[in-house]
Order: structure tokens, then sequence, then C-alpha cells
């Protein structure tokens, strides 16, 4: 089967047929197809659009196109969380460590930064010697023994993603449902899970702005998730400032240690408040809690009691890292960056923090990629100090960006400065969890 016979009959709007689909994902993963090929189908696929079968189909290849983990030999449910991706998303570094304190295994294959958003693997290597390259083998015995792994996805898992996300991103058809999809099941359904929470951002800050598609993808990803045998649910969660304190690798892992050791800032109790809501929602699809009320006790205990800082520190040592920051996580922070405030131009209440605005010029400074070969300067980042509804006056300090040098600062400080608005009247609060889809 010739790949421009493929290209044709998707050119001309008609569907795949699964053959069809097999085909092309197994000449993504052999070279058999060239990128200019896989270029014109995928563009195909965005113009004139997949159905349900034609998603499927493209998941369940690039599923097979690896390995799929096999946990059943460890006695406990297996389940994950994913997060679309956003501005101080960093709810994982207190997810894992909960839900495995409260008899969850989680083998938690996560992602890097890119563009405007941070990932979950960089803010771990943010831990000195803290190891996120993992075999199969690696990560089943981290979870015996402290029922978490944190990892990257290795060239065994969905490899045919791998070359498909970069030319996607290269052509500018990443922001289609069934392809965002297809990426993110085929990783999340090789993890050989129980069950699976995804949290579907919205807003500014998001990779899909309105609600309406959140909700759609939020459906989509549910149903994927089902139609192969995994309990799967959605909380739409809001992305219209930066979540927590913190933007920027070290600093996020720092204000999760904060929150694990009981002594997180005001401006981290949504970062908080979010761990809690997505760890709880996994505990009531794997049956440890009769209900959302008791399992956000269940996970607000082992956060409170120390258990879940434990299991972290546990994971820090199996993994090479030091688990030493979990006692002193001050450590983490570099001493001698500089700091440049951003100052509030008038008096009234901030209405908007433009998530987008500050994670690229986190970015910018050093803290994310523009391409996904770019290294990433871990120590740097911005201090979200004033968040939307509080009451400011002229000349306080409303941010603080991070940075090596002075000089570092300065492309970006006045685009900074521009993603705060001060309104006169107190905005209407922004409701974190925006909707929840089965």
């Amino acid at each position: 089967m010739r790949p421009q016979d493929i290209i044709r009959q998707k050119r001309d709007g008609k569907a795949l047929t699964t053959r069809e689909i097999a085909v092309f994902i197994d000449g993504v993963c052999t070279g058999a197809w060239e990128d200019y090929q896989i270029t014109a189908l995928v563009m195909a696929m965005f113009l004139n659009g997949l159905n349900e079968r034609e998603q499927n189909s493209i998941t369940r290849s690039m599923l097979h196109s690896g390995k799929v983990m096999n946990f059943d030999d460890i006695d406990a449910p297996k389940a994950d969380k994913h997060s679309t991706g956003g501005v101080g998303d960093k709810t994982s570094l207190v997810i894992a460590p909960a839900l495995a304190a409260c008899g969850v295994a989680v083998p938690m294959i996560s992602g890097r930064g890119l563009g405007h958003t941070g990932g979950t693997l960089d803010k771990l290597e943010a831990i000195p010697a803290y190891n996120v390259r993992l075999s199969f083998a690696k990560i089943k015995r981290v979870m015996r023994e402290c029922g978490f792994a944190l990892a990257g996805q290795t060239a065994e898992i969905a490899p045919a993603d791998r070359r498909l996300y970069a030319l996607r991103d290269a052509t500018a058809t990443v922001p289609y449902i069934p392809l965002i999809v297809a990426s993110i099941m085929s990783k999340k359904l090789a993890e050989g899970l129980d069950a699976l929470v995804l949290d579907v951002k919205t807003g500014k800050g998001a990779f899909i702005k309105t609600l309406a598609e959140s909700k759609k993808l939020a459906a989509a990803l549910c149903a994927t998730g089902r139609s192969f045998g995994v309990k799967t649910e959605s909380l739409v969660t809001d992305m219209n400032e930066p979540l927590g304190l913190y933007v920027g690798n070290a600093l996020e892992t720092f204000e999760c240690l904060q929150i694990l050791r009981g002594e997180m800032p005001e401006q981290a109790a949504r970062t908080r408040e979010l761990s809690v809501e997505l760890a709880a929602n996994v505990l009531v699809q794997c049956r440890l809690a009769k209900d959302i009320a008791a399992a956000r006790k269940m996970i607000s205990n082992a956060i409170d009691s120390g258990a879940a800082l434990e299991k972290f520190g546990k994971n820090i040592e199996l993994q090479g890292g030091d688990p030493r920051i979990c006692d002193r996580p001050e450590r983490l922070l570099n001493a001698k960056l500089v700091e440049t405030k951003i100052l509030a131009e008038s008096s009234g209440f901030v209405s908007v923090v433009d998530p987008l605005v500050v994670g690229e010029c986190v970015s910018i400074v050093g803290g994310g990629r523009v391409k996904a070969s770019d290294a990433v300067d871990h120590a740097v980042g911005f201090k979200c100090i004033a968040k939307v509804g509080d009451r400011v006056k002229r000349g306080d300090t409303i941010g603080v960006l991070l940075t090596r040098t002075a000089k570092a600062a300065l492309p970006v400080s006045e685009k900074l400065k521009g993603a705060y608005k001060i309104s006169p009247k107190a905005p209407k609060p922004i409701q974190l969890v925006r909707a929840r889809v089965k």
C-alpha cells in the first residue's frame, strides 16, 4: 500500500481504513514514510477531519507501535494523572506521592516543557542527580519500593508519537483534538493502568482556550480511555492565571515541597487544592474511597501527616537524587539570582495575570524551550506574588523575576508588567474546576 494512495484518500475527504492507518503508523516508525509524506497526511487529517473510529485506530496503532507495560504482579490499583499543560502546573509532584501514600501504584510517564508550558521532567531534574531515564524494569522496582515512579518516555513507549509530534509542531497541526487524543492516550494506555484522571486546561495559558473546546477534548479523551478498558475521567480546570506562587523548574519543585511539608504560602493554596481534587478522583475510581468527600480527606491526611513527603523522599533516593532536599527545600534555590521587581502601576484589584505572557517570559530568560533540543536553566523563573482578586497599592511588588543577570531581565520586565491588569473593582473569583467530564 503506497503512501500516496493513503494520502489521496484523506485529501479527498474519505475515511481511512484501520489497515491504512496501521500502514501509516508503521511507516512512521520504520522510516518507510518520508517526513513530507507524513506531514501531507497529517495536514489532510487536520483539514478534513477524523471520525471516532479513525481516532481510536490511530491511538491503537500508536500504542502498539511500542511496548505496553504490565504491572499485574504489583498488588495495588494502577493509576495516573495527566495534564494537557499550563503555566506553573506542578501538581504531579504532589499527586504521585500522595496517591502512593494512599495505596495506589503510580507509573507516571511525563514529558518536558515546550513553549510557554513547563514539563514535569524538567522540574524533577532540578533535584540534584535525580534520574528520569528509567527502564521498564527500573520503573517497576521503584514502584514496588515507594509506590510510584516518575520517568520520561522511553524509546519503547509509543515511539510513533515522538516523530509525529515533532512534525505536527513544525507544521502547526498540534491543536486538533483527535490527534491530541491519540498522542496523549497512546502514551498513557502504555502504562498498563486501571484508572486515569485527566486535567484538561482551559483559558489563556492553555493550548485550548475556550471552555467548549476543552470540554470536547475532555469527552474525547474519556471515551477513548474507556474504549480501551481504562476507567477515565477528566476535570476541565482554569488556566487564566499561573497556578500557584512560582513559575520555573526549581521554584515549582520548591513550592511542592513546601506543600508536602505543611509550609505552604497562601499563593500556593490553589496548587494544593487542585492536587487534592485530581488525586481524590483517582481514589474514587480505584474504589479506595466511597465518594469524593472521603477521598479528599484521605489525600489531605496523606499530605498533612507527612506520609506523602516520606514517599517523595524515598522516591528521590531510589531515582538517584538527594533526598535531603525534603528536609531543606531551600537548597533547590539559587541565592545568586538577580531579582527584578514588577511594581503595580496603580491602586485597585488585580483582575488579570496573563499566564501566556508569564510563561513566555520565563522561557525567554532560559527557563523553557523554544525547540525540544534547547537546554533549560532550572534555576530561573518568576514569583507571582499578587494573584487575581488581590487588592494592591501603586508601587506594591506584584511579582519578582529571577534571572542570572540584570541584563537578562531587560527584554521581558516591561512585558511582565503588561501581564498584569489592575481594576477599580474586584473581579469575580476564578472557578478552579470549570467542568467534570466522564
